[in-house]
């Protein structure tokens, strides 16, 4: 942790200026593109590919349906829990910002992301363990989320905000979160879901199919109910 708090290492260092040495030699619409999808873009997309995921997942079969659902509830609140347990994490290390230990960075964000310390980044926590989250309830979804994340690590060493070791530090805190702590997210939010499914007002957030279900009628109610309408058109 001293080399983190004092900079990092060489391989570290190299790297940070090597990615952002492509921001000095972009135009300046190409670098306020990457803070834009950097800062919005990505995090956006994939909360946008959560809801796409939870659409399918409403079409499957009830079992399956709350099984996605709660999968799916678990990857935001994952992704909550793994920027919580960054607080104590970044004032344990407290490694300074890149361009606070080193001269000549294009450092794109004059006003964003630049106070408090450098490891890990909330950013690619975030956005791994959404991936991540999402690669559990459907691979396909996962993949891009993944994928995004990756590109959001690149945005914030291009930016001069981070280091790499920064990135790779919360892509595996936002990995470690989700997937340590699934069995019992599941084994906790499944029945909930279930409960919720049964529902006839909240059923359909997570089957599309729901219909509510007739209350049971007794049968001696209904004749006795039968026989007194008959009894009233007699008398008519």
């Amino acid at each position: 942790m001293a080399a983190l708090a004092t900079g990092g290492s060489n391989v570290d260092v190299g790297l940070l200026y090597d990615v952002n040495a492509l921001a000095r030699h972009a135009p300046a619409g190409v670098d306020r593109a990457v803070a834009l999808v950097g800062d919005y873009g990505i995090p956006l997309v994939l909360v946008l590919l959560v809801l796409w995921c939870w659409r399918g997942a409403r079409r499957q079969d009830e079992s399956s349906a709350a099984e996605s659902f709660a999968a799916l509830v678990w990857a935001p609140l994952a992704a909550a829990l793994a920027l919580l347990v960054n607080v104590p994490l970044r004032r344990l290390v407290a490694r300074p910002r890149p361009f606070d230990e080193h001269s000549g960075l294009q450092v794109i964000e004059p006003g964003l992301g630049l106070h408090g310390f450098s490891f890990v980044s909330d950013h690619a926590t975030l956005t791994m363990a959404l991936g991540i989250g999402l690669f559990l309830v459907r691979r396909k979804f996962g993949l891009i989320g993944i994928g995004l994340a990756l590109v959001e690590g690149v945005c914030r060493v291009y930016l001069g905000v981070h280091y790499p070791t920064d990135v790779v530090g919360g892509f595996a805190l936002g990995a470690a979160v989700v997937l340590v702590l699934a069995p019992l997210a599941m084994a906790l939010l499944t029945p909930v879901v279930r409960a919720v499914a049964r529902s006839p007002r909240l059923g359909r957030l997570v089957r599309a199919g729901h219909r509510a279900r007739p209350c049971p009628v007794d049968l001696a109610d209904r004749e006795a109910s039968d026989a007194g309408t008959r009894d009233k058109d007699l008398a008519a």
